[in-house]
């Protein structure tokens, strides 16, 4: 697969939070040759051996064939999370790019793709134990984020039929948090005028304890570092759960933050945040709210066993990094992850 200088890996959505972490691990990976880094807008951060390239996936002239001419990988990582007001609008960018991703891929002759698919794309499942990768992936139809990765899990399943030839990973990560990212996803389900400094424990009087709100966490860098792994490992294929433990529920989180948890009934917190998001005051949709009430818990064997793959960090340490990069404001030199405080 590789030249006699090393790889050359494209990465789509490189400036968002997971695609800063992984063109940070590629730069720094001995085997990696140079990195080309595509997102709508350039930014002012300029890693080891990579290159930036301008393109809006949701164009249908989005130069990917050029783009693509000579790589030995294609990391697709380029999502939209909003409008979500406005599905047609991330189905353009989420799921028609993604297939113009995936057809520029097979035109190019690229012999690896790495997909970022998602937990989200998997069907309602269990909180009190874990699903491998043969768990269903139909995600929840209500929810744009779900439908739209599940969709493409679909889409695929049917490049792999077509284009025997490359070789398909699907990464399906938890929540991935970091400091850099703190900012950015304030904006993105918290909205712009959600102060960040109300991350102190000491402003929240209780902690709503909503049945059913138990996830799991990841840090990116710990993502990248799996997306690396698969990179590199000529014999990996299909799809791979990534999570750090423990889950995270509101007993935890009291835990954490000395708070006083409040039971609080999956109704009322789902009219709260139909309300806001109605009144365009929170940019999370309730519909997302009821997919993750949904989301099973996912088992990490396979990537430990085949990628040698193991998180650094405990999900307690990436919320506690989180947290402290929201009540900083932090971010990083990219427009996606720019940092600012609110409030």
């Amino acid at each position: 697969m590789s030249s006699a200088t090393g790889l050359r890996v494209v990465v789509t959505g490189a400036t968002g939070n997971v695609g800063t972490a992984v063109v940070r691990a590629l730069a720094a990976e001995p085997e990696v040759a140079s990195v080309v880094g595509l997102a709508r807008r350039v930014p002012d951060w300029s890693p080891p051996k990579t290159r930036w390239t301008a393109v809006d996936l949701s164009s249908e002239r989005a130069p990917l064939g050029e783009a693509f001419a000579g790589a030995d990988a294609v990391v697709h990582l380029a999502w939209a999370f909003q409008p979500t007001h406005d599905p047609a609008t991330t189905w353009r960018t989420n799921v028609l790019g993604s297939m113009r991703v995936f057809d520029a891929v097979a035109a190019a002759g690229v012999p690896v793709l790495l997909h970022a698919s998602s937990v989200g794309a998997y069907s309602p499942g269990p909180k009190d134990h874990t699903v491998d990768e043969s768990w269903p992936t139909h995600g929840w139809p209500d929810a744009a984020y779900c439908r739209e990765k599940a969709y493409l899990e679909r889409a695929l399943d049917t490049f792999e039929r077509d284009h025997p030839a490359t070789r398909v990973v699907r990464m399906r990560p938890a929540f991935l948090f970091q400091r850099s990212s703190a900012s950015e996803q304030r904006r993105i389900f918290g909205g712009r005028h959600l102060p960040g400094p109300l991350a102190r424990p000491d402003l929240l009087p209780f902690l709503p304890d909503v049945p059913g709100l138990r996830v799991q966490l990841l840090h990116t860098d710990d993502a990248a570092d799996a997306y690396r792994l698969a990179l590199l490992s000529a014999e990996a294929r299909g799809a791979f759960n990534l999570a750090a433990d423990p889950p995270v529920d509101a007993e935890l989180l009291g835990e954490m933050l000395g708070t006083r948890r409040v039971r609080l009934p999956r109704t009322a917190a789902r009219s709260a945040i139909a309300a806001a998001w109605g009144l365009h005051l929170l940019p999370a949709s309730p519909h997302l709210f009821d997919a993750v009430l949904r989301l099973p818990l996912m088992d990490c064997a396979r990537a430990r066993t085949e990628l040698g793959w193991r998180p650094a960090r405990e999900a307690t340490e990436v919320l506690e990094e989180f947290l402290e990069g929201m009540r900083q404001g932090a971010g990083a030199p990219t427009e996606p992850l720019r940092g600012r405080k609110a409030g």
